[in-house]
């Protein structure tokens, strides 16, 4: 009786690990969505042609190229997910991708801190929502960094330290 509960419970923890999967996807789709769509009904595009939304504005270009790191700690957070439901959490290709995240999270750190420091240089009425916007971003990518670099050194200990890890995830889905 014991291994049909154990076999459930496997399978429940396994669809919570996809569930995490679908969800790290649909995050990348909406923001590859919002970053496309966006110009076009911003205030100062919005009876622009697509070679002028694209093409002339400089500082659009720089968001996108800024955005590469978010896509690939997306891509890295799903593949430690799939490392997570297979068990091998704990495995060097798994230390790899967490550093790869602490690393693009501090790439995005420096990105919205330059994005930040153009628009203070320049002639802007939007001042004080960028430098809201900006410390937003800039703790939420603090937090990635700081995060991916506990896991980083909990992931490379083994299962010897454990406690962080259950907090967040392993207790979830146990």
């Amino acid at each position: 009786m014991s291994r049909f509960f154990q076999k459930v419970q496997n399978k429940h923890s396994a669809v919570k690990w996809i569930f995490f999967q679908v969800l790290t996807v649909f995050i990348g789709i909406a923001t590859f969505a919002f970053l496309l769509l966006e110009p076009h009904i911003e205030g100062r595009n919005a009876h622009a042609t697509l070679l002028e939304i694209y093409f002339k504005d400089l500082f659009l270009v720089y968001v996108y190229i800024a955005s590469i790191p978010f896509f690939v700690v997306l891509y890295q957070l799903f593949k430690v997910l799939d490392y997570a439901g297979q068990n091998t959490i704990f495995s060097q290709a798994a230390v790899n991708a967490v550093r790869i995240i602490k690393y693009c999270g501090m790439a995005m750190i420096g990105f919205v801190a330059g994005g930040v420091t153009i628009i203070l240089l320049g002639n802007s009425d939007d001042r004080p929502p960028v430098i809201f916007m900006g410390s937003l971003t800039m703790f939420g990518s603090i937090v990635i960094a700081a995060a991916a670099g506990r896991f980083e050194q909990i992931f490379k200990k083994g299962s010897g330290d454990l406690s962080f890890c259950r907090l967040l995830i392993i207790s979830y889905c146990k």
